[in-house]
């Protein structure tokens, strides 16, 4: 996807916050790639890739070398130089990764053997960490890292190969209909989550149907086509308005509150093409 014209400012403008964190490339000196969101290290490959941004432009080569660079040998990544490794942290890098074309590379394989090793019981993933206490809700995996590691194995050959990301599919439909707070993290489903969010950070009703846009066990799903439904029912002349935006994120033009984004409703448009499974039927540049 080439840079549309409208965007290259909003480009220039994530770029030259690079040092801001005191380091290069978003990082602080002592390498933590997670902080000063939504201008963190990952937040902003997020961005730039959904601006359209060559993964081989020099910027996101030099990123994605220090992402790697701190990837320990079981596959897992360190954010930072201290603290707990959760794996909503490798999730997160794992997307992020595989958005700038690591999908195939051997250290990215490491990532997705890990990811597979530790699946929990219930189908999800879990961070083991209790900032919230302990109660019923924390012995269940995290939605929004399950959430995370599907959007990461979407790019791979396990897509809709592998039952093992079935079962996490099978979870997230689950949480649809529970939308109880759950995993360690407690994630629900409430008023927030039906609030359209782009770019995708986060447990969200945009990011969750994107998803599972892409696995077979969830396009036909009843569960699925009612969350569907919400997320059109929101769109404005078959666009999509975004709702919740970072509010720091406010003087970037792809993503406005109350304003229909047209990268976002490409976005939609993947998603209708996941569903009808023809590729030309809703084209990308209906966007433009």
């Amino acid at each position: 996807m080439k840079v549309q014209k409208q965007y290259q400012s909003d480009i220039k403008a994530i770029i030259a916050k690079r040092h801001d964190n005191g380091a290069d490339v978003w990082a602080t000196p002592d390498n933590r790639i997670g902080k000063g969101s939504p201008f963190s290290t990952l937040d902003c490959i997020i961005m730039l890739t959904e601006l359209g941004l060559d993964p081989s432009a020099p910027i996101l080569k030099k990123t994605a070398e220090l992402i790697l660079s701190l990837q320990r040998k079981d596959g897992r990544f360190k954010i930072a130089p201290t603290g707990a490794i959760y794996p909503c942290h490798t999730a997160e890098i794992a997307r992020v990764l595989c958005s700038l074309g690591y999908v195939s590379d051997n250290r990215l394989q490491m990532t997705f053997k890990h990811l597979m090793e530790i699946q929990h019981d219930d189908g999800g993933w879990r961070c083991n960490t209790y900032k919230f206490g302990r109660g019923p809700e924390t012995s269940f995996s995290n939605p929004g890292t399950t959430l995370a590691v599907l959007d990461a194995f979407r790019f791979t050959h396990y897509l809709n190969r592998d039952e093992r990301l079935g079962k996490g599919v099978e979870f997230l439909l689950d949480h649809w209909v529970t939308r109880k707070p759950l995993g360690p993290c407690q994630y629900g489903i409430g008023s927030l989550f039906m609030k359209v969010e782009y770019p995708f950070f986060r447990y969200n009703l945009f990011f969750y149907v994107y998803v599972l846009s892409f696995y077979k066990r969830a396009k036909k799903d009843h569960r699925f086509l009612e969350a569907l439904k919400v997320l059109e029912s929101k769109l404005v002349k078959g666009k999509i308005v975004v709702e919740n935006p970072n509010r720091k994120l406010a003087g970037l033009a792809f993503c406005k509150k109350g304003e229909q984004s047209e990268l976002a409703s490409g976005r939609y448009y993947e998603i209708m093409n996941n569903i009808s499974g023809n590729r030309s039927k809703y084209k990308y540049e209906k966007a433009q």
